[in-house]
């Protein structure tokens, strides 16, 4: 998904928007987890040589930082714009900042749950950017509530902590959701934006 799309309608989603590669090289990673992985079996099931898939991508890692990254942009646009959605209105803000995690943890969640659980497989330079590009994303919670907070609209007695429990909450979607399962994304989202209304102390 290009940035326009993700900004003209967040909610709206039609598969992971990944190329061929790293689609193939997300559903291995998903079976068999990033260091069960080789890169002659992403190349044979790419239907690629090894040196053809090195022309694209030159490491195992490579193609990791490529998923955890296409990961927290999606995330951070579509973020954006549910806040632009919801103008200056704290309540708006809590409420569909809430929708499009839960949205984006169901739709996506072989994508989210990669880029959640080998974290521990990124080295160097990489781990330290994804961890920066997740401390952003906890931030823009952190604003809403702590600004609910301060205009006496919610009346959460530990923000930030309050705020960590939202998110956790949200992003956890991703390590059970299934899509043959009881709720349908949106009635998840419904559900969670109630139940995160009253983790803020929203009044």
């Amino acid at each position: 998904m290009t940035k326009t799309d993700a900004g003209a309608d967040w909610r709206t989603y039609t598969g992971t928007g990944l190329p061929p590669i790293l689609e193939t090289a997300l559903a291995c990673f998903m079976e068999h987890g990033y260091h069960g992985t080789t890169i002659r079996t992403v190349a044979a099931r790419a239907e690629l040589s090894v040196p053809g898939l090195y022309y694209h991508y030159p490491s195992k890692q490579a193609l990791l930082v490529a998923l955890v990254s296409h990961a927290m942009d999606d995330l951070w646009r579509r973020s954006a714009a549910a806040l632009e959605e919801a103008g200056d209105d704290v309540r708006g803000r809590l409420d569909l900042l809430v929708e499009c995690l839960v949205l984006f943890h169901a739709h996506q969640r072989d994508l989210a749950f990669i880029a959640y659980s080998e974290i521990r497989s990124l080295v160097g330079e990489t781990r330290t950017t994804y961890i920066g590009a997740r401390d952003r994303q906890q931030r823009l919670m952190d604003r809403v509530i702590e600004d609910g907070v301060a205009r006496k609209v919610f009346t959460a007695p530990y923000p930030r902590d309050a705020s960590r429990a939202i998110v956790t909450m949200c992003t956890g979607v991703a390590q059970w959701y299934r899509a043959d399962g009881e709720h349908s994304p949106r009635e998840l989202a419904d559900r969670y934006r109630a139940m995160t209304r009253m983790t803020a102390g929203a009044v």
